[in-house]
C-alpha cells in the first residue's frame, strides 16, 4: 500500500486572485485586465497556486485525456494553466478558457493516472469514448440534478467499466453532466432498470474558447506586474535604508522564485552577489542554471556544499521525510551560516519566498532571521506573488528560467526531495536512473540496517515519519 503523505490546509492559505478577460483571452491575476475589461473570477480548488502548463504538462494531459475519451484535450492554439490540488499525490486541475475541463491524478497503489472531466471539455473537443448518450426528456432532468436512469439511456460506450469517469450527452450531442459510471457496458446492456450513472453537480461552466497565447497574457497583466514590481522595489530599497552596514546578498537557489527576486533587485539598482548552497543532491540543470544566472547578469557568485553534512546526518537519521526535514538545516541553513560568516560576518540576503507557498510562510513575517543561521537577516520582496506572477514577469522579461519547469517539475530541490510527488519521482528515476538508483540503494541499506520491511524503501515509504518532531525554522529557504 502507498504511503499517504499528509494534505495540506488550504483553508490556511491567502485566496489567490485568479480571473479571466473574455476580450483579450487571457487569465488575469486581479480583477481589471489592462484593457479595461471587468475580468471574471476562475473558480478552481484552493489553495489556488496556478501555473503555465508547459509543453510536456500538456502532452501528459493530452495523452491521458485521448486514451480515455478517445481524443486529445488541449488545442495547440490555447495556453493551459495547471492548478495544483491537495490529494494523495499529484493532482491538477486543468484550467482553459477560463474554466476547470478536468482534473488528472496520480493513483499510487495502482500506479497509474486517473483522468476526471469536467462538462466545460466538451465545449472544447467531443469525446468518442467513455460516452453516455441519453433521451433529452432525461437531459432535462440531469441538467437539474439528477442521476443518470436507465429507462432514459439510450446508449452507452461499449468500453465503459464500472467506476469509469464518463460524459453524458443528449439525443443532440450537448454534454448535460458528467459523472462515474455504476456499470459496465455489458451489464448496462441487460439492466432495464437502476443507476448508470451518478453525475457530478457543477453550475453550468463559462468557457472561452478562443486562441490564447502568453504574449496575450502578459499584455493582459501589464498594469498588475508594473504594480508588483513597483511595490517589490520599494520594499527591496526600504529594507536596504534600514541596514545600511549590512552585506547585502540573494539567495538563489535555482528556482524561479529566486529567479524573480533577482531580477527585481537589479530593477532596484542594485548588483548583489549571489549565494548558492550546493547540497549535492541538485539536478544538474540546476548547477548549469546558476552559474548560467550569474554569467547572464554579471553577478558574484559563492558557493557553499552541503554534501558532506547531509551523508554524516542520513547515517544517524536515515533519509528525510516530509514531518522530518533535518535535510534543510544540515546542507542549506549550515553551510549558508558557514559562508556568511567567513565572508562578511554578517549579511542581508533577499529571499524568494512566496506567502501561497504554504501555511507557515503565510504566518511568516517578511523580514526576519532565522535561530540557524543568526548572521543572516532575510526579507522577501516577493512575499505577496502567486506563481503565476512569477511567470508571467519571467516571460515579460526573457529571463533563463530552469529548464526543468519545462519537464513537469512544478517545484525545483534536490532530485531526492521527500515533499516531491511519488508521480514526480517516478519520471525522475526515468530521467535520471543514475542518481535514483543510487539514492534507492542508500534508503534500502539504511531500512535493512533499521528493521524496515521491504516495501519502506520500495514503496517511498521513508517520505513519511509521523511520529518525528520537525524544526519550524529548518525550512528549507536560505
Amino acid at each position: 500500500m502507498a504511503v499517504r503523505r499528509p494534505q495540506k490546509n488550504s483553508s490556511f492559505l491567502a485566496p489567490v486572485p485568479f480571473y479571466w478577460c473574455d476580450r483579450c483571452h487571457a487569465p488575469v491575476m486581479g480583477r481589471v485586465c489592462a484593457c479595461g475589461n471587468a475580468a471574471r473570477p476562475v473558480s478552481v480548488t484552493p489553495p489556488g497556486d496556478v501555473r503555465p502548463a508547459f509543453p510536456r504538462d500538456r502532452a501528459l494531459v493530452n495523452r491521458l485525456f485521448e486514451a480515455e475519451f478517445g481524443v486529445p484535450l488541449i488545442p495547440d492554439d490555447q495556453i493551459a494553466i495547471l492548478n495544483k490540488v491537495p490529494d494523495e499525490d499529484r493532482m491538477e486541475e486543468i484550467v482553459l478558457g477560463g474554466a476547470v475541463v478536468c482534473a488528472v491524478r496520480y493513483l499510487p497503489a495502482e500506479e497509474r493516472w486517473e483522468v476526471l472531466p469536467r462538462e466545460a471539455a466538451a465545449s472544447v473537443v467531443q469525446p468518442v469514448k467513455r460516452i453516455v448518450r441519453v433521451t433529452d426528456e432525461a437531459a432535462g432532468y440531469i441538467k437539474e440534478g439528477s442521476s443518470v436512469l436507465m429507462p432514459g439511456v439510450t446508449y452507452v460506450s461499449p468500453e465503459i467499466r464500472e467506476g469509469d469517469p464518463v460524459f453524458v450527452l443528449s439525443e443532440s450531442g450537448e454534454c448535460v453532466a458528467v459523472g462515474r459510471s455504476k456499470m459496465s457496458a455489458e451489464e448496462a446492456a441487460s439492466a432495464e432498470r437502476g443507476q448508470l450513472v451518478r453525475t457530478r453537480r457543477t453550475q453550468k461552466p463559462v468557457i472561452d474558447v478562443h486562441p490564447s497565447s502568453w504574449e496575450g497574457a502578459i499584455a493582459a497583466n501589464e498594469t498588475i506586474l508594473n504594480t508588483y514590481e513597483e511595490k517589490s522595489v520599494a520594499f527591496i530599497r526600504d529594507v536596504m535604508a534600514k541596514n545600511p552596514d549590512v552585506a547585502a546578498t540573494i539567495s538563489y537557489s535555482g528556482g524561479k522564485d529566486s529567479l524573480v527576486t533577482l531580477l527585481l533587485t537589479l530593477k532596484a539598482g542594485l548588483r548583489l552577489p549571489m549565494i548558492f548552497a550546493d547540497t549535492g543532491l541538485e539536478f544538474p540543470e540546476t548547477v548549469q542554471n546558476v552559474h548560467e544566472v550569474s554569467e547572464t547578469y554579471g553577478l558574484p557568485l559563492y558557493t557553499q556544499s552541503g554534501a558532506d553534512g547531509f551523508w554524516k546526518e542520513f547515517a544517524v537519521n536515515g533519509p528525510p521525510a516530509v514531518d522530518f526535514r533535518w535535510c534543510c538545516k544540515s546542507c542549506k541553513l549550515s553551510p549558508v551560516k558557514t559562508l556568511i560568516e567567513s565572508t562578511w560576518g554578517e549579511a542581508l540576503s533577499f529571499i524568494g519566498q512566496r506567502k501561497f507557498e504554504s501555511a507557515k510562510r503565510l504566518q511568516s513575517p517578511r523580514v526576519w532571521r532565522n535561530k540557524n543561521v543568526p548572521c543572516q537577516i532575510s526579507a522577501a520582496p516577493i512575499q505577496h506573488w502567486t506563481a503565476m506572477h512569477d511567470w508571467l514577469y519571467l516571460f515579460r522579461e526573457k529571463a533563463p528560467y530552469n529548464p526543468l519547469y519545462e519537464i513537469g517539475l512544478d517545484r525545483i530541490g534536490c532530485f531526492m526531495c521527500p515533499s516531491s510527488d511519488i508521480a514526480c519521482m517516478k519520471d525522475i528515476a526515468a530521467r535520471y536512473p543514475e542518481m535514483w538508483e543510487m539514492w534507492e540503494e542508500r534508503v534500502r541499506v539504511w531500512g535493512d540496517a533499521n528493521g524496515k520491511p521491504e516495501e519502506w524503501a520500495a514503496k517511498h515509504q521513508w517520505r513519511i515519519r509521523e511520529k518525528a518532531e520537525e524544526d519550524s525554522d529548518m525550512e528549507g529557504h536560505y
